[in-house]
This record gives structure tokens, sequence and C-alpha cells, in this order.
């Protein structure tokens, strides 16, 4: 696991969940988490996180700003670390119902985090159905973690710090007592700016050097990269379309999730061609579409734009906190009512952006926002997110093919639950665990009271795709 270090640099993508982050755009993401048996208890709960916090130091970190803008914002060891504060135990009232449930997750999730703080909080909940009819039971967590700190990707790594691969817990040691390095002043986080600036230069000097031994391969790289950063420019010339999905939103949320089996979309794209994220955006344009002409809105020709996080992150960095990610713009023909011509459409346009420079144009002007300072980066965020690039975020992350476990007890489903930016009443998360697909989907409370419709029409586009897809593989089974 890469090393989390007292008044480490944020990145510039880190620092640009920062400046994006208003009073109604949250920028923290996190998970809904449902457990198979009786919940611990509140004091078992604490010594297990806190027996892991020494492989995970940056959670018990806090954001330091040096003042005059002097570079980006810094993680510092919080010298007021209170695990009580981060670690919250909460029950629902009779009859705990999903309904209920899903109220929580919403509500838990209207709520900024504080940055004087460490950026995350873990919510223990008991009262879950099925907990007092003699059986098993069940419980959940929720957890919420700012994007500053984490991305999809790597917190699926950070999550083996919480999880076991047995129902028999990992011996954890806990190291030696923690203790805060002290908080730095503001006269040192200015010195730190200042040493970054200068370094800056002899940076690109470095990287100058480097390259001189290999001008061929330099000049190849440059032209790609050319190429990428001129087909987003060439995509911001072609805004997404205005729909009812971007609107001015408040900090309020819905939740709804809709639980699936990654069996079946397997079985779709093996019938009817394309990969498991092609026949996940099939799926959700369906959706959408139908949700718009629901509303009266005309359909015919129109094609949303999805933004497509991609993670950009080495192998050898797997494990490490922060954003490694770059986005492309991926096609949702809500036009196309016909659920296998838009399978092939999306199809065709995904693998038309896989051949495409987009995500390297993405990474090249994530690594020039390194140089930028905070005004600049402020601004640069605000393009990246803005609603004339992308009607909506859909991400979907591969999570463990087996099991995982809290204290003996086996997770039994995991909702991902993204993020809203200004002006984005709707986000979609996709995260397979286990043999399952979750899709969370996270709204605007006032926009989108029907949320629960959209998801609704997921699951159908998916039976309807499913049962395309059987019946083109029953005459190849019957000729075998």
């Amino acid at each position: 696991m890469s090393p989390q270090g007292h008044k480490d640099r944020l990145s510039a993508v880190d620092a640009s969940f920062l400046a994006q982050e208003k009073q109604a755009s949250h920028m923290h993401v996190g998970a809904l988490v449902i457990f198979e048996g009786p919940p611990p208890s509140r004091d078992e709960f604490v010594a297990h996180i806190e027996s892991r916090l020494a492989l995970v130091p940056r959670y018990r970190q806090k954001l330091a700003f040096p003042r005059f803008e002097m570079g980006r914002p810094f993680w510092v060891d919080d010298p007021a670390f209170n695990i009580d504060y981060h670690l919250r135990h909460t029950a629902l009232p009779a009859p705990g119902s999903m309904d209920q449930l899903r109220q929580l997750v919403g509500r838990i999730f209207s709520q900024r985090l504080d940055r004087s703080k460490p950026l995350w909080e873990v919510w223990l909940v008991q009262g879950l159905r099925g907990e007092a009819e003699g059986g098993a039971g069940r419980f959940a967590l929720i957890s919420k973690t700012h994007h500053a700190l984490v991305d999809g990707v790597s917190g699926v790594d950070i999550s083996t710090v919480l999880f076991d691969l047995s129902p028999v817990p990992a011996e954890a040691d806990g190291g030696e007592p923690w203790a805060p390095q002290p908080e730095p002043s503001q006269v040192d986080l200015i010195a730190e700016g200042v040493k970054g600036l200068a370094r800056t230069p002899v940076d690109i000097a470095g990287r100058a050097i480097g390259a001189a031994g290999s001008p061929r391969r330099l000049a190849g790289q440059a032209l790609e990269a050319a190429e990428g950063v001129g087909e987003i420019v060439w995509a911001g010339m072609n805004p997404a379309p205005d729909v009812p999905l971007n609107v001015p939103i408040g900090p309020h949320r819905r939740v709804w999730w809709i639980s699936s089996r990654l069996e079946h979309f397997k079985e779709i794209k093996d019938a009817l061609g394309g990969t498991v994220n092609d026949v996940v955006l099939a799926i959700v344009a369906g959706a959408i579409g139908r949700w718009l002409r629901q509303r009266g809105i005309r359909t015919e020709g129109l094609e949303l734009r999805a933004l497509v996080p991609v993670s950009i992150r080495a192998e050898d960095e797997r494990g490490a906190l922060g954003n490694r990610i770059a986005v492309m713009r991926g096609p949702l023909p809500v036009y196309a009512e016909d659920p296998v011509e838009r399978l092939r459409i999306v199809r065709e346009a995904m693998q038309g952006l896989k051949d495409s420079k987009q995500a390297l144009g993405a990474e090249v002007i994530s690594g020039l926002q390194g140089f930028a300072p905070p005004t600049l980066l402020a601004q640069a965020s605000r393009l990246n997110f803005s609603t004339r690039l992308f009607n909506l975020i859909v991400t979907n992350v591969p999570g463990p093919q087996f099991p995982l476990y809290l204290l003996g007890r086996e997770m039994e489903e995991i909702v991902p639950i993204a993020f809203l930016p200004e002006n984005h009443a709707l986000a979609v998360a996709i995260m397979s665990y286990n043999g399952k697909v979750d899709f969370g989907l996270l709204a605007d409370y006032d926009a989108m009271p029907d949320v629960d419709s959209i998801g609704h029409l997921i699951e159908e586009c998916l039976k309807e795709l499913l049962e395309i897809a059987r019946a083109e593989e029953r005459p190849k089974e019957r000729a075998r």
C-alpha cells in the first residue's frame, strides 16, 4: 500500500473535487453495505476499526489550506482525531423496511462532510427487517468519504482493510499507539507551498532531460496527447442536450437501488455482443429514454452524454488513496426504442471512444492542472463537470467476485453511491460483487421525486434484453 504521509499535498484531481463542492453539490461518495447475521455491538465495531486504522493513515488526517493561494492543500495529522465522531450508531424504527433504510441513506448523503475533520463517516445501522424474526438477522453499514480522499477503484482495494476474506477475522496488528505529528503553522504551510512552486520547473526540466534520450518516443507521445486534447476540445464544442436531468439542485438527496445478477449481464453480452459495461449503458439509456417520454419529452434523435470515469491507476498504485481517474463522454442513445439496436449503438460508440484518445487527453489535462494555482484549478474543475459536457454520471466499478466478511458476518449486498455536480439531478453508480450487480441511484430530492420510477425502468429494460438474449440462444442450443 502506498505511503500516506503527514503534509502530503493533494493532487490536482483531488483538489478539483474540493473546488467543485458547493452548498448544493456535495463531493462525497460512498456505499450502503448489507450484512447477514446479528449486528456487532458498537464497542466491538469501534475496536475492529481502530485495530486497522494504522493501515490507512489518511483516515486520521484533515485538510490544511495555505494562505495566499500558495499551492494546493495538504493532508496533515489531526491532533484532535476522535473515532467516536466518525463512527455513528443508529437504528431504524419498526418495521425496519427498505423504504426506511433508503430515507436514512438519503438524509446522510444530504449532509456535507466537515472539512475541519478527516473526511469520512461510517454508520452502523441496526433494526433492519429480519433481525427480530428469529433468523440470523441483518444489519447495514453506510459509508461516506470525500471524493478528494478516494476514488472508486481505489475504494474497492481499500475495503480489504475493513473486510476479511473468511468468516474468521484476520489478526490486525494495530502497531504502536498513534501519535499525531505537530500541526503545521501557516508559516510552515506557506513554506511548503513555496518549495512546491520551486520544484515545478525542476520537475518539468527533469522530464525534459529524460525525454531527450528518446526524442522519437517523446514526439509520438506528444502527438497522441495533442490529438487527445483536441478530441476533448471538439467534444466541448458539441454540448450535451438540455433535458430535465440538468436543472438547479438543492442539498437534499433521494436514494434508490436495484439488485440484479452478474450472470444476466454476461448472458446478454454473449448473445448480443459487447461488454458488460456496454450492456449497463444500454439499459440506463433505455430507462432514461422511457422516463423522458413519460414526462412528455420528445426523444427522436436525442442522444444524452454520460460522464464515464476511467481509472488510470497503475497496477503498483492499487490500494493507494487519492484519485487517479480520467473521464470520457459515453453515449446514451435515448432515441433508440429497440433494445437490441440501442445496445448495438452503444457498443459501436464505446469501441470508437476506446480507439480514440479522449481518455489520454483527459489525463494530459489532469496533469497540466498539477501546475495550476488554486484559482485556475477551480475554473478547470468547473469545466470538467459542466452540464455543457454531459448530462449525468454513470460509473461502473468492478468489485470482488467472492464473499467478504465483517467480524464473521457475510456481506450480502453493496450499493454504490456517487455524487451530484451542480445542475445534475441524477447520478447512477453500478458495482458488481460476488455474482451480484447493484445500481445505486442518487437524485436531487426536489428535482426527482420519482427516482424510484427510473429504478423500475432499469429493471424493465434489463428483463427485456435478457429475454431477447435467451430467445437468441434457444435455437443455438437446439442445434447443438
